[in-house]
């Protein structure tokens, strides 16, 4: 009988796959990744008193943020030149699309009656302005 013990050898722990793993999920990550948030415009509309929002199905929302910068269809242009802002409205719309203007409280009033003539120049007439609804108290 043999009681002697054999020499146990430790066990070795191979962490290639596991970074390969880890590599794999990271690269997953990075590209499913949406950056839209980032380059949305912050706007703080002004406030109403009523409950009611209809929601047009073609409509062309054009955001005015409160140092003047555009946004058409959640889409911010490079420069806030009329011509750039008839261009990118016409490329939005039908010709019986309706435009919704998302203007900041702080916005100046050229800044809106800019995208307000930029409407009118695409050949565009149905103008509507975005407000926040605050509940009203019956």
């Amino acid at each position: 009988m043999n009681f002697k013990r054999s020499a146990r050898e430790e066990p070795e722990i191979n962490l290639i796959p596991f970074i390969d793993v880890l590599l794999v999920v990271l690269i997953f990550l990075m590209l499913s990744t949406t950056y839209g948030q980032f380059t949305r415009l912050q706007v703080k509309l002004p406030t109403v008193g009523t409950a009611t929002v209809r929601e047009q199905p073609k409509e062309i929302r054009v955001t005015v943020t409160a140092d003047g910068r555009y946004a058409v269809n959640q889409v911010a242009l490079e420069t806030g030149r009329l011509e750039e802002l008839v261009a990118a409205i016409g490329a939005a719309a039908d010709k019986s699309s309706p435009v919704r203007i998302d203007a900041d409280a702080s916005a100046s009033h050229r800044a809106v009656v800019m995208v307000m003539e930029a409407a009118r120049r695409a050949g565009l007439t149905q103008v509507s302005f975005g407000a926040q609804t605050t509940a009203v108290a019956r």
